[in-house]
């Protein structure tokens, strides 16, 4: 079923017989590219499926973070922090126990009790929201976390970072009345779709997921959830299709699929409606009637767990981050030991605005410098020797072979630095 338009067609994935797209493909390979660029690691001794975030890998997380809290923030969430275990007895009520057992690690055995670590954040989001007295005043509570979650994926499956064991997803879920569902989803998706645009995503579709008798769902009114999530997306004359047995057990939602570099399709984003939870713990509010009601539950996720999110940057971007995420945005490169000096004062002076920068001491030639910092696909390369030192200029250099001459340093930190402000995509500095 779909409505009128779309606003982005889906793009065609890369040709497979072609053997250029296929090494391209697997340059972009996330999993080579986080060795090659040192994001991130794994080890034996931790296990499969656990990566470790390396330094430069640690940067870009901290940046999608900041961009996802920045989203929130500006739209009435309020953030949270809960444990990343639980008794069994809430997995049990929530219903993840029935119907997502599989996924989920075994319990941990502590006296008498038996504490899981948790598969989702929402069971605890819930116990949040009914912690309180709420009246229809307070609604909606947007509550978000950055919450870790942990699900057993097979070890024939796991590999990198888009298939993990352990996960950081940028969560949060609205308790709202019945009349403000339309509202509320319709905000999400608007800013999935700014979050998008910022980070250059295209040629996604809308996947419209729904119960079906090959798995197994929690009872609840299924067709009401459905109906308020095509009411938004056709009062909002958006495209969609819709998909059988790909629903949470909880409720159907509206899944944003993006293609990978292989073109094959995936979830990215997500928004569901959950009539369950909200049974399943007895939530309330006082209407202004003064009778108590359930409100309704949405799950969202903007942008995915960070693993999976940095995963399909990597290949998107074939590492060659725009200026906001580079783990390095300048790399100053001293001709010599008589420009180490002013190389050094130039990274203390960026450091101070927040940049990133470093500095390639001249222990090895400069073309070889050149060659590694494009190699680590710095966007930006610095050239000091003695007229740049003189006139307190650079000799700027872009990873991708533009050289726009020489600048005054001033005014190439104040251009990076408004760069990575406006988490611009381009590379041209207003010099």
């Amino acid at each position: 079923m779909s409505a009128a338009r779309t606003s982005r067609p889906p793009a065609d994935p890369p040709a497979p017989e072609d053997p250029a797209v296929l090494d391209d493909l697997d340059e972009r390979d996330h999993r080579r590219l986080g060795r090659q660029l040192a994001l991130f690691a794994s080890d034996e001794l931790v296990g499969s499926g656990l990566p470790l975030w390396l330094p430069d890998g640690a940067v870009i997380r901290a940046q999608l973070e900041r961009f996802v809290v920045e989203l929130e923030d500006r739209t009435g969430h309020q953030r949270v922090a809960t444990p990343v275990l639980g008794k069994r007895e809430l997995y049990e009520r929530s219903g993840h126990w029935d119907h997502f057992h599989d996924d989920m690690y075994p319990p941990l055995d502590l006296g008498d009790e038996q504490l899981v670590l948790r598969p989702s954040n929402c069971p605890h989001h819930v116990l949040i929201y009914r912690s309180e007295h709420r009246s229809f005043r307070d609604l909606p509570v947007r509550l978000a976390e950055l919450g870790a979650m942990f699900r057993y994926e097979r070890s024939g499956v796991v590999g990198g970072l888009s298939r993990v064991r352990a996960m950081t997803l940028n969560d949060a879920h609205v308790f709202a009345t019945a009349e403000q569902v339309g509202d509320e989803v319709g905000t999400i998706l608007d800013l999935i779709e700014e979050a998008y645009g910022v980070l250059g995503i295209d040629g996604h579709r809308l996947r419209l997921s729904l119960s079906g008798s090959g798995r197994s769902y929690a009872d609840g009114p299924w067709e009401r959830a459905a109906q308020a999530l095509r009411g938004v997306l056709a009062g909002r004359d958006l495209t969609w299709d819709e998909a059988a047995d790909e629903a949470a057990f909880y409720g159907p939602k509206v899944d944003v699929q993006v293609r990978d570099a292989r073109g094959r399709e995936e979830t990215l984003s997500t928004v569901q409606v959950d009539f369950h939870m909200p049974d399943a713990f007895a939530l309330e509010y006082q209407d202004a009637d003064g009778v108590r009601r359930r409100p309704v539950l949405i799950h969202r996720s903007l942008l995915s767990t960070m693993e999976r999110l940095t995963a399909f940057l990597i290949e998107r971007y074939a590492g060659a981050f725009p200026v906001w995420l580079a783990p390095v945005q300048l790399v100053v490169l001293p001709v010599g030991e008589a420009h180490l000096g002013a190389a050094r004062a130039l990274r203390d002076r960026a450091t101070g605005r927040g940049l990133r920068i470093e500095v390639a001491e001249p222990r090895a030639s400069l073309g070889a410098r050149v060659r590694r910092a494009r190699q680590r696909r710095v966007p930006f390369m610095a050239v000091l020797g003695d007229r740049e030192v003189a006139d307190g200029s650079v000799s700027l250099r872009r990873r991708d072979g533009v050289q726009p001459g020489p600048l005054p340093a001033g005014a190439v930190l104040d251009g990076l630095a408004e760069l990575a402000r406006r988490r611009s995509l381009a590379l041209d500095l207003a010099c």
